[in-house]
């Protein structure tokens, strides 16, 4: 995974024969940290999981440019000043939800990935080439 914001990338084994690497998820907290406030919370493992079945799915190399991982209650509320496709009590405050993108894939196939998962939330933003995924309910959105 890269970061679009700043250009930071990891490519790391998280987990093996069921058990998380405390390292490794530590170092991906970090990186999916509030780029804007430089705010780390952990990230939840269950988000990560989804993720990497999606990527796995998808069957590429390329790694996920993510757009945003955990955000601040306050980048959250100037992002949705500013968006109304902003949640007020978005699953990125809890460190949930990402939003990411790859150029090798489309979102539909993307989200299509995401979904055969079935295991939370997957949100199509075909006009800013991102799917949003999270570890809440399973549902879907967007187009």
């Amino acid at each position: 995974m890269y970061s679009g914001r700043t250009g930071e990338r990891i490519d790391m084994v998280y987990w093996i024969d069921g058990d998380y690497i405390k390292e490794a998820v530590k170092e991906v907290n970090h990186f999916m940290r509030d780029w804007r406030t430089d705010q780390v919370k952990g990230i939840d493992l269950r988000a990560l999981d989804i993720m990497a079945a999606a990527h796995n799915l998808l069957d590429v190399n390329e790694p996920y440019m993510l757009l945003s991982g955990y955000r601040s209650p306050q980048t959250n509320a100037m992002l949705r000043s500013r968006s109304r496709g902003v949640a007020k009590n978005s699953l990125h405050i809890k460190g949930q939800a990402a939003d990411l993108r790859l150029s090798s894939r489309s979102v539909g196939q993307m989200a299509r990935a995401a979904q055969s998962v079935r295991a939370g939330g997957v949100g199509r933003y075909s006009r800013s080439n991102f799917v949003h995924m999270d570890c809440g309910d399973v549902r879907t959105w967007g187009g």
